[in-house]
């Protein structure tokens, strides 16, 4: 389906207009917290879930608040005289925010969504009617063209982003802006792509509508839209990335084959970057016979940066085809028409000898270092959101491990990491563990396994003794060659600064 047969969206070139409509919004505490306060937790949970019975039994009063959930949430005609002293009806008129319903009534012509920003803003994402409300069935409309609104993998992306100051920030498949507009609280300039001329449109109305300064608006594939001289200190992309047999979803197929174009947009991204800057994206990623998918996505990593990949989850290709066909609605149409479907997902996979298909984050940093550090790993457990200091802090350790060889590690003071604690696994009533896990309690609360000498090597770090003499402590106390201990623990050591266990001390 075409774009033409979308809704047409409110002019993008009337700031004065959004700037009232926002402070309207405000007025009536349509906000994130205003909507919790209203709604109550499950109505408000199950919003989040496209599921709008509970909103719609909890608005059926007459306050401002209400009618502003019905109109813009729930999609609902509303009676002209019930915003007339809520909204600037006539400009919105004029301007396209609403439209007749009706003799006495009006309606949206997009879906304004909340969304609260991380240091408290409250900011409003547009999206398309239809894809945020659906219920039980599944979410709304799916037309190719459609813009959606915030799901899991936008927010997610959002929080691992590392948010320093910088210069330039260039969000690429922009779709609703919500990326773009995290990035306008910390980048001077932001520039923000699109294959989808409908998603720029719709990214200006997100940024105008939050009180966010405009972004440079570009319409294209991939790195097409910026300038051969260009670059950026920090790149974000929520891509198309599923992989499916065609482009049928604008939104989110990317239409090469497989996962190249996950991989074209992490090989391209290296030269795009200033020295220092990241590039973070959301991928998918094929599980081949007969290949390791970790050697796979190192293949991936562009010359002249360090890379941070984690597999969060893995779908065999029935429930990965599953998953995506339910996502577009095909399961409530004609049955033939949905296993063919299925069965074209199922030869495209076995063409390819795709047994499975992995999820994850991908972060690059330029770097200027002879031997850039890749780290593949999976990490499908819980993790602390947002994640975007976690990250910096990450790559912060590798310079630190880089620049010092084992000599200047045993030198080094170190630290514990904050809520760190140990665990003690064997079995009851057995004079010593079996094995003694430390586990974060913060950021990706990692487990990893250490012997004795490890878990009381950490456990001492306070910052005060060098690592060495902490080490020759230890063999004093458990009868070992200090110099054997000397030269065995860096490995130990090393890996748990990498992993955030300990950190080098601050002078």
């Amino acid at each position: 389906m075409s774009n033409a047969s979308l809704s047409p969206l409110p002019s993008a070139g009337r700031p004065d207009v959004a700037a009232r409509l926002r402070d309207a919004l405000l007025a009536a505490s349509f906000t994130a917290d205003g909507l919790l306060d209203l709604l109550g937790a499950p109505a408000y949970a199950a919003l989040a879930r496209g599921e709008t019975v509970p909103a719609l039994r909890a608005t059926r009063g007459d306050t401002p608040l209400e009618a502003l959930v019905r109109l813009f949430l729930l999609q609902q005609p509303v009676p002209h005289a019930r915003v007339a002293d809520v909204l600037p009806v006539a400009a919105c008129l004029e301007s396209g925010w609403l439209v007749p319903a009706g003799e006495d009534a009006v309606t949206a012509t997009v879906d304004v969504r909340p969304y609260g920003g991380p240091g408290g803003e409250d900011w409003f994402i547009v999206s398309d009617l239809g894809c945020a409300v659906g219920g039980a069935g599944g979410i709304g409309r799916r037309d190719e063209g459609v813009v959606l609104g915030v799901g899991g993998a936008s927010t997610t992306l959002a929080g691992i982003t590392v948010r320093t100051p910088v210069s330039s920030a260039l969000d690429l498949g922009t779709g609703s802006g919500i990326q773009a507009l995290h990035a306008a609280r910390h980048a001077t300039r932001v520039t923000a792509t699109d294959v989808n001329p409908r998603a720029l449109h719709i990214t200006a109305l997100t940024l105008a509508l939050s009180g966010a300064p405009a972004a440079d608006l570009r319409e294209g594939s991939l790195f097409e839209p910026v300038r051969d001289d260009e670059t950026f200190d920090l790149i974000v992309s929520n891509p198309p990335f599923v992989i499916s047999p065609g482009a049928r979803l604008t939104y989110r197929d990317g239409g090469m084959g497989g996962d190249d174009l996950c991989r074209t947009l992490v090989q391209q991204a290296g030269e795009r970057l200033n020295e220092g800057g990241f590039a973070q994206f959301l991928a998918n990623w094929q599980h081949v016979e007969g290949g390791e998918w970790t050697e796979r996505l190192r293949s991936w990593v562009p010359r002249g940066c360090d890379a941070w990949i984690v597999q969060r989850e893995v779908q065999d290709v029935t429930q990965y085809a599953e998953l995506w066909l339910r996502d577009a609605g095909d399961h409530r149409g004609d049955a033939a028409e949905y296993r063919a479907r299925y069965d074209a997902w199922l030869d495209e996979f076995e063409a390819r000898k795709v047994r499975a298909v992995g999820f994850g984050w991908i972060t690059l940093r330029r770097t200027g270092a002879a031997e850039p550090s890749v780290t593949v790993e999976e990490w499908p457990h819980p993790v602390e959101q947002p994640l975007g200091e976690t990250v910096r802090a990450h790559f912060d350790r590798l310079d630190w491990l880089r620049s010092h060889d084992d000599a200047a590690l045993l030198a080094a003071y170190f630290e514990l990491a904050g809520e760190v604690v140990q665990e003690q696994v064997g079995l009851p009533g057995a004079e010593d563990p079996e094995h003694v896990v430390l586990r974060q309690n913060r950021g990706m609360r990692r487990a990893t396994r250490v012997d004795t000498v490890g878990a009381g090597f950490a456990g001492v770090c306070d910052g005060t003794m060098s690592a060495g003499r902490i080490l020759d402590a230890i063999a004093q106390l458990v009868g070992e060659d200090p110099v054997l201990l000397r030269d065995r623990a860096p490995a130990q050591i090393r890996l748990l600064v990498e992993q955030g266990f300990l950190e080098p001390a601050r002078s």
